[in-house]
């Protein structure tokens, strides 16, 4: 499994469309640990570009703060699991709670 979370000064980033980079975590889900971690510049900001450009990178979840429903839906496309509504914190602290079944998530903080 490959977690992807946007980031913005280091953190989640609340609106991941306007992220700085994405944090790509390989976990285990069956030992419930983080392999590694690999963090990529956000390509530029174009409607549904996003979707595509992780799931080549691998991933299969993306944890975010928000996200408009036209892009969960391109996620979900993309055979992508979207969790919305994340606390901004560090990427393996999220993944960690993702994993553990205990992730705080909850309220699309997007809008649109």
């Amino acid at each position: 499994m490959k977690i992807a979370i946007p980031l913005a000064n280091g953190k989640l980033s609340m609106h991941f469309g306007h992220c700085e980079k994405f944090a790509l975590l390989n976990v285990d889900p069956s030992t419930k640990q983080i392999l590694d971690r690999e963090d990529l510049p956000a390509p530029p900001h174009e409607p549904g570009l996003l979707p595509p450009w992780l799931a080549e990178k691998g991933a299969t979840v993306i944890i975010a703060g928000g996200m408009g429903q036209r892009a969960q839906a391109l996620f979900a496309q993309a055979g992508i699991k979207v969790v919305v509504g994340a606390p901004a914190d560090v990427p393996e602290t999220i993944a960690a709670s993702y994993l553990a079944g205990t992730l705080q998530s909850g309220v699309n903080l997007c809008d649109h």
